[in-house]
């Protein structure tokens, strides 16, 4: 069985990761003003942050319409493609999955297999990664969803924001004692909680503090299993920290493999300039 693998540009894989592994990123859209602009395609993420900055009127998001995904799906079939396997933004925080998966059966040209990441950027990525990994391995569309499931369990994200402003408002913070944090200019540390909801879990007072919080967090987890683990840190418009996070952690886990990523404009709605974060998990490449 040919098989695809189609994410949305919320995974922030390069166009380079994307060609080389055979992965279709569909663009989400992204609106400032009447303006509307697809992710990466029609706006890069320099130029978001650089409006982001300058606009007075703040930047909204909306997600991949059926229509566009339909012909996505189409043009997957007319290549030749059997079945995709779909992997999508967390449905904690965009309804485009239960969409999807509502959506199903008015797609008769290709078996199409939703997967909720429940998660999102480089946590996305390495899941689409992983898929396109297992298609060239010869895998069946079972053993991938059953490898994704795997990989998913084991994926922890920890980020902190420097404005809690544009997660209260875009309505993606899922809890409440956040608002203290933001009222105390305290850096709240923020993750996806088993239903894939944004929620605050800790507070630091600085992002340096926030920083060695997620590393007790991660030297904690690799302490927990006896697989390789795969930490990837995440910026917005934030690369002289970044640069710093790598250094650091590479010295303090010399045994993960270490990687970097960026947020663009989709998820920079939410959390503004200046996010950091890190993904941890199990290393995909060590899942057959």
């Amino acid at each position: 069985m040919k098989i695809a693998v189609v994410t949305d540009s919320a995974s922030y894989l390069t166009p380079e990761q994307a060609a080389a592994n055979n992965i279709t990123v569909v663009p989400i859209t992204v609106i400032f003003g009447q303006h509307t602009y697809k992710e990466n395609v029609d706006i890069t993420t320099k130029e978001f942050y650089e409006k982001l900055t300058s606009e007075k009127e703040l930047p909204t998001t909306a997600q991949i319409s059926m229509g566009q995904i339909q012909a996505v799906y189409d043009e997957l079939a007319a290549q030749g493609y059997e079945a995709v396997i779909s992997i999508h933004l967390s449905s904690g925080i965009t309804s485009f999955i239960n969409n999807l998966e509502a959506y199903l059966p008015n797609i008769h040209n290709i078996k199409v297999y939703p997967f909720d990441s429940k998660l999102t950027s480089a946590a996305e990525a390495n899941q689409a990664l992983l898929a396109a990994k297992l298609i060239r391995a010869g895998k069946s569309v079972e053993e991938i969803l059953a490898a994704l499931t795997e990989l998913r369990s084991t994926q922890h994200v920890d980020f902190v924001v420097d404005d809690l402003s544009h997660l209260v408002r875009t309505g993606r913070l899922s809890n409440t004692s956040a608002l203290l944090g933001n009222m105390l200019r305290i850096k709240p540390i923020l993750r996806f909680n088993d239903a894939g909801q944004i929620i605050a879990a800790a507070k630091e007072r600085t992002m340096r503090r926030a920083f060695i919080h997620i590393k007790t967090d991660i030297a904690s987890f690799i302490d927990s299993v006896g697989y390789p683990v795969r930490i990837d840190v995440i910026n917005g418009d934030n690369q002289a920290t970044s640069d710093e996070w790598v250094a650091d952690l590479k010295e303090t886990f010399p045994q993960a493999t270490i990687d970097t990523s960026s947020l663009g404009p989709v998820l920079g709605v939410h959390t503004g300039r200046k996010v950091m974060g890190a993904v941890w998990s199990r290393n995909f490449e060590d899942i057959d």
